[in-house]
């Protein structure tokens, strides 16, 4: 009768020592892969950190009384730069979109400005800019909803929270971020 209660107390240490290392496992590839996730938000960022001195300069040769609007998307830029973590940059992203959607507004008023060519390359690269944050925003979120529910499901929870994981932010941001306004030629 001991030899059979030996033998199933090893039997559940081992099922138990598997269940740790397993869970252990899957959350440090969870919180890997949102570290990935975020770095992939964070270079599309910067792309469009670097574009807008850019496009600002452009505006500004066609449009130099608009300096509201310049400084408007330049302060924006100056947040979205100090902003720390994925909250605080979705906040600051907010208010970038904002002012750059009121940069390309004025745009639509002066004809010579939505036809020039470094307008519109610049332009463009933004609105592609645009749908990598989009989509880089998409998976780092559904990663880190897949960590977070891990975090705190049982019984994964009763490994996540002694070993120190912690829910990770959500970067949210306008669902609909700027979309550079069509131009049309005519002729």
């Amino acid at each position: 009768m001991g030899a059979v209660i030996a033998v199933g107390v090893v039997g559940l240490a081992i099922l138990l020592g598997s269940f740790l290392v397993a869970t252990f496992n899957r959350l440090v590839r969870l919180r890997n892969r949102t570290e990935e996730a975020w770095s992939g938000i964070d270079v599309q960022l910067t792309r469009r950190f670097d574009l807008i001195p850019n496009l600002v300069e452009v505006v500004k040769q066609y449009a130099a009384h608009e300096a509201a609007t310049l400084e408007n998307v330049t302060m924006a830029r100056a947040a979205m730069q100090t902003a720390q973590g994925p909250a605080a940059k979705g906040a600051a992203d907010e208010q970038l979109n904002g002012a750059l959607r009121q940069l390309l507004a004025v745009a639509e008023n002066y004809p010579e400005l939505k036809a020039a060519a470094g307008f519109l390359q610049l332009q463009g690269d933004l609105t592609r800019i645009e749908e990598d944050i989009s989509f880089a925003r998409r998976y780092y979120n559904a990663v880190v909803e897949d960590l977070n529910t891990l975090i705190q499901s049982f019984p994964s929870l009763l490994v996540a929270r002694p070993l120190g994981f912690r829910r990770a932010e959500f970067f949210k941001a306008e669902a609909d971020a700027v979309v550079a306004p069509e131009v049309e030629f005519e002729g």
